[in-house]
C-alpha cells in the first residue's frame, strides 16, 4: 500500500495518490493531471478511481481530464449531480482497490454532497480517512459556501455538519489517520493547523469542533463565528467543477504566446485585458508597465488573483520572470482564470528598450518610515483585521487588501500617505491597485510590520471597529 499526499502550498491543498496491487486511486486532483499519470506509470500501475470529496470552490479539480485520459471512474458521494458521467456513491458503499477498500461516508454540512472516504487495509482495519473539507486539522469546513445551492442558512448547514462529525467520524478509532483537503492558509476554513496529516485521536484533543461534550448550539455558534466573506471566484469554480472546463493543454496553447512590446500594448488597448505582473515586488517597485497589477508568484498567488480579479473570464496579459510563463498560466488555471492571451516577451527590459513608458512605486525602509510616523503622516495597514487587532501602528487606518476597493475614498489625494502589510507582498499589491485607480501619492514601507516592529514606532493592540470583516 502506498499513500502519497501531493500538497500544493500556494493553494494550501492536498491531493492524494493511493496504490495497491497495481491499482491507483486519486483523491481531489489538481487541474494539471500529468504528474498523477506519470506517477502511476512509474509504479507500472493503472488509475482506477478518481474520488471527489465535493464540488470544490477554491480550485478547479482535474477529475474530468484525468478520467478522459485514463478511463478511470469519477466517484462522488450522495447528493452530487454533475453534468458529466460519474458514479454517485451511496452511504456505506465500498470500492475495492487492490487489497484495499474505500468506504463512502456521507458527511454533509460543508456542502450537501460532501463525503469522507474511509480507507481499510488488506485486513479490513480502518486505516485512514480522506476528509475533504468536512474535517481539517484544527478546524472544520465552513458551512456558508453552499447556502444558496442547498437553500439553507449557514446555521442549518452547521447543524448538519455537527451530526456528520459525531455520527460518521468521531466514532472511528483514535489511530485512524486524517488526510484533509486543505491546510493553513486556505479560505475554506478559519483555524487550520500548519500540519497537513494527523491522527483522529489527536484531533479529538486539539480540534475545537470535536469536543466530546460540545452541544449542537455551541458548535453552530463557534463554527459560524468570525467567518470572512468568501472570495468572489468561489461560485464560479464550483460551476466549473460541476459542469466541466477546458483541458489545461488548451488553456496553455491559448495563453503561452510571446508578444513584442508593440503587440502587447495593442492587445491591452484592444481587449481591455488586465496586465498582471507576477515578478518579485522589488522588481515591480523599480519599474512596471503603467496601470499593471502586481500579484507575485512568490506569495499566495492564485488565491489573491481569485480574490482581487472579480471576473474569471477577464482577458489577462502577463509580465513574468523569464521561464515562468507556463507556470503562471497553469497556476491561474487552477482557480479558473483561463483567459491568459499572451505575455510580454523580454519583460520590462524589452518594454523600456522599445521606448515605452514605465512607472514605479516609491518604497522606503521601516527606519525611514519612523520619521513620517512621528510627523503624523497618514498610515494605511492592508493586513487582515485579525492581524491589525493583534498589533498595529498607532493611528494607522485599517484597509484590508481583500476589500481595498471599498476603502478608496479614504485615501487622501492632497498629501503623501504610507502603506504597509506584514512583510511587503500585500502592500505592493495594494500600491499597484491604487495606482491603477489613479492614486499615485503613496509610499510603500518595505518589509512591512515585521520590520516596523524592530523600530521605535509606537504600536498598539486596540481593535478599531470596521464595517467589513
Amino acid at each position: 500500500m502506498t499513500i502519497e499526499q501531493i500538497y500544493t502550498g500556494c493553494l494550501a491543498q492536498g491531493a492524494y495518490y493511493i496504490e495497491s496491487e497495481g491499482e491507483v486511486a486519486i483523491i481531489d486532483p489538481l487541474r494539471e493531471v500529468k504528474p498523477y499519470m506519470e506517477r502511476a506509470h512509474r509504479d507500472n500501475a493503472k488509475i482506477k478511481y478518481i474520488f471527489e470529496t465535493h464540488f470544490h470552490a477554491d480550485f478547479v479539480s482535474g477529475h474530468i481530464t484525468l478520467s478522459k485520459e485514463t478511463g478511470a471512474s469519477i466517484i462522488y458521494g450522495p447528493n452530487a449531480n454533475p453534468s458529466f458521467e460519474a458514479i454517485i456513491g451511496e452511504d456505506g458503499q465500498e470500492f475495492k482497490l487492490g487489497k484495499l477498500t474505500f468506504v463512502v461516508l456521507h458527511t454533509p454540512g460543508h456542502t450537501m454532497e460532501s463525503t469522507t472516504y474511509l480507507l481499510r487495509d488488506e485486513n479490513g482495519k480502518d486505516h485512514a480517512i480522506f476528509s475533504g473539507d468536512t474535517l481539517f486539522l484544527g478546524d472544520v469546513g465552513r458551512p456558508d459556501l453552499a447556502q444558496k445551492a442547498a437553500d439553507m442558512t449557514k446555521e442549518e448547514l452547521a447543524g448538519i455538519l455537527y451530526e456528520s462529525l459525531r455520527e460518521k467520524i468521531m466514532p472511528l478509532a483514535d489511530d485512524v489517520i486524517v488526510y484533509p483537503a486543505h491546510g493553513a492558509g486556505s479560505a475554506c476554513g478559519k483555524n487550520m493547523m500548519k500540519e497537513t496529516v494527523d491522527t483522529l485521536g489527536n484531533q479529538k484533543k486539539m480540534n475545537y469542533a470535536l469536543r466530546a461534550n460540545m452541544t449542537k448550539e455551541e458548535f453552530i455558534d463557534e463554527v459560524t463565528d468570525g467567518l470572512l466573506p468568501p472570495p468572489q471566484y468561489f461560485p464560479l469554480n464550483v460551476k466549473m467543477n460541476k459542469e466541466g472546463y477546458d483541458d489545461i493543454d488548451e488553456v496553455l496553447d491559448r495563453g503561452n504566446i510571446a508578444m513584442s512590446p508593440d503587440a502587447f500594448e495593442t492587445a491591452a488597448n484592444e481587449t481591455g485585458a488586465v496586465i498582471l505582473d507576477v515578478r518579485h515586488q522589488d522588481d515591480f517597485a523599480e519599474a512596471h508597465v503603467p496601470r499593471s497589477i502586481f500579484i507575485g508568484l512568490n506569495g499566495s498567488f492564485a488565491p489573491w488573483v481569485g480574490a482581487l480579479i472579480a471576473d474569471v473570464k477577464q482577458p489577462i496579459l502577463l509580465i513574468a520572470p523569464e521561464g515562468k510563463e507556463e507556470e503562471t498560466i497553469t497556476r491561474l488555471s487552477r482557480v479558473g482564470f483561463d483567459g491568459t492571451i499572451g505575455y510580454l516577451k523580454g519583460g520590462l527590459e524589452a518594454w523600456k528598450a522599445a521606448g515605452k513608458e514605465a512607472d514605479s512605486v516609491k518604497s522606503i525602509t521601516a527606519v525611514a518610515f519612523e520619521q513620517y510616523v512621528a510627523e503624523k503622516a497618514p498610515v494605511f495597514d492592508v493586513r487582515r483585521e485579525s492581524e491589525y487587532g493583534a498589533e498595529h501602528v498607532e493611528g494607522a487606518h485599517l484597509t484590508p487588501l481583500d476589500y481595498l476597493n471599498d476603502h478608496l475614498a479614504e485615501f487622501p489625494t492632497d498629501k503623501t500617505f504610507y502603506v504597509h502589510c506584514a512583510g511587503g507582498y500585500r502592500s505592493m499589491i495594494a500600491a499597484s491597485i491604487l495606482k491603477s485607480r489613479g492614486i499615485h501619492n503613496l509610499v510603500d514601507v518595505a518589509g512591512g510590520f515585521a520590520h516596523i516592529k524592530k523600530t521605535g514606532i509606537p504600536v498598539t493592540d486596540y481593535v478599531c471597529p470596521t464595517t467589513k470583516t
